[in-house]
């Protein structure tokens, strides 16, 4: 393969950002032309409830005047909050940072290229062009969550290792500082251990001091700021999200793992799983690149340049094992992707010869080459639909009902609910978290119905707001006061949001009468 055509690097830049506006653009006005702008997941709004009180109220609080640790990524609420201290649309805001981000990643990833396979040097720029494309990221770029950013993080510090950019101290305090974007992030540690390990003997017990203290810098305010929220040295959602998704865990490993990172079949016979991962898209074709990388990598002993592979392998794992959820298209496992594209277009640059000699090699080069674009192009469209799909759901049931409950419940009603990222953000209602998302008091009985029943009527709910087949024992027998009428739920399989009246002596598993509910709640 040629070295490629001679490209400046603004040039490259421009192509890249060009790309961007461009799915922004066509992901933008599908969702448009399908219902109407908003979030794909109502994990979204409970960032921006965040970081609107954080402007409006000055307090770090879902609920105002209690202060929570419901945000799983303090940074980004941070961020986000910005938008409204500016008084700027916060779509247009949040819409504005992702895609920025993208771009960035985009960018970073086509420079860790060059680095990678340097006399391929005028096709890296492919790369970027390609991240830029692919359907997960754009996806992710207009969530209003901070999955890419997480992903960016990690381009960063495995170029930087790449690049000897930063020392294990600097790196360190990267990756600490990291946590306030995700917890997760802190699984990065590799890249400064990895470089120590395989450098110099006498500079591993140093570099490691430099990277304790570097990352400390960075770690222990976060720890200490989420110990002064809730208690505890870590967001309530970590805990609540695994409680949540226990039973997944009953699973043979080998399923989640390969369910993680999106390998066809997976999920087959697996409830709970759903299609998503890395490999359902332009990353499915790009593996024979990966596989070429890293045997070039072993074949010339470049150990440090494995380390991504390690630790994607890691993150990937390390929700396997204790969060296997791959639902939203399998967003835990998003970051993984930038590194593996990175990794495997270096992989193909190095390995295809379109214009061999050899008529097999020219051939399966060129056929790759193609099915890559075609590919790329092909999710790239259907990745919109599904963005499109995934907000007008959010938009028609979430947002909808949210909106009925601030217009049509007193000023004083407590709303009970799973989702409550929307219903914060426009019900401006009290709640009661059936999540632990917020309150990590109900996590314990996170799907024990008839003790959830009880819970409620402690907590005094007027009304429960779900998807009736949530939560089949508390909806039983009771007449919905109001339904949505969305009709992209139901056609993805799924059904309506509902709020019923909550009245605690109404509650019978067994269908029987009040009387019936107080012996079933324990009561004399």
């Amino acid at each position: 393969m040629r070295p490629g055509p001679r490209i400046t690097r603004p040039s490259a830049i421009g192509l890249v950002v060009l790309t961007v506006l461009a799915s922004a653009g066509l992901y933008l006005w599908t969702a448009q032309r399908t219902f109407r702008l908003g979030l794909p997941l109502d994990d979204a709004w409970i960032h921006q409830t965040y970081a609107r009180n954080l402007v409006e109220l000055n307090q770090w609080a879902f609920l105002p005047g209690t202060p929570s640790a419901g945000s799983t990524a303090p940074l980004w609420t941070a961020v986000l909050a910005v938008g409204y201290w500016l008084r700027v649309n916060p779509l247009v805001f949040t819409y504005g940072v992702g895609l920025t981000i993208l771009g960035l990643v985009a960018w970073l990833v086509g420079r860790w290229v060059q680095a990678l396979v340097p006399e391929r040097a005028g096709w890296s720029w492919t790369l970027g062009v390609l991240v830029a494309l692919e359907w997960h990221l754009v996806w992710a770029s207009l969530s209003g969550m901070e999955t890419l950013a997480v992903a960016g993080l990690a381009v960063l510090a495995f170029l930087a290792v790449e690049r000897r950019w930063l020392g294990p101290g600097r790196l360190g305090l990267l990756i600490g500082l990291g946590a306030w974007l995700r917890p997760d992030a802190l699984s990065l540690v590799v890249a400064p251990i990895g470089q120590l390990v395989l450098g110099e003997r006498r500079k591993i017990v140093p570099g490691l001091v430099r990277l304790v203290g570097g990352l400390s810098a960075g770690l222990v305010p976060y720890l200490l700021w989420q110990r002064s929220l809730s208690g505890e040295l870590w967001p309530n959602t970590t805990f609540a999200k695994q409680a949540e998704y226990a039973v997944l865990r009953d699973l043979p490993l080998t399923v989640r793992l390969a369910a993680q990172a999106g390998i066809p079949g997976a999920w087959l016979g697996a409830k709970g799983l759903d299609p998503g991962g890395p490999l359902i898209g332009v990353m499915a074709v790009l593996v024979p690149g990966l596989l070429l990388f890293a045997m070039a990598q072993l074949r010339a002993r470049r150990w440090d340049r494995l380390l991504p592979l390690v630790w994607s392998a890691a993150f990937i794992g390390l929700y396997a094992v204790r969060l296997p959820a791959t639902y939203q298209h399998g967003r835990y496992a998003m970051p993984v992707l930038p590194i593996w594209m990175a990794l495997a277009g270096a992989g193909m640059l190095g390995g295809v010869r379109p214009n061999a000699d050899r008529f097999v090699s020219r051939v399966l080069s060129r056929s790759w080459i193609a099915l890559v674009a075609i590919l790329a192009g092909w999710f790239w469209l259907a990745g919109a639909q599904a963005y499109s799909r995934d907000v007008a759901i959010i938009e028609s049931e979430m947002v909808e009902t949210a909106r009925w409950v601030e217009a049509r419940t007193p000023e004083d009603a407590v709303i009970a609910a799973h989702d409550i990222g929307a219903l914060g953000y426009f019900g401006r209602r009290r709640l009661i978290d059936l999540a632990g998302l917020i309150d990590p008091t109900v996590v314990p009985i996170l799907r024990d119905e008839s003790a959830l029943a009880r819970y409620l009527s402690a907590r005094g709910a007027d009304y429960l707001m779900t998807f009736p087949g949530w939560y089949p024992q508390l909806t039983a027998g009771r007449n919905p006061v109001y339904r949505s009428g969305g009709r992209f739920s139901p056609a993805a399989g799924s059904e309506n949001m509902a709020v019923y009246r909550w009245e605690s002596s109404s509650f019978a598993p067994c269908g029987g009468c009040a009387i019936l509910a107080e012996l079933w709640q324990g009561r004399p």
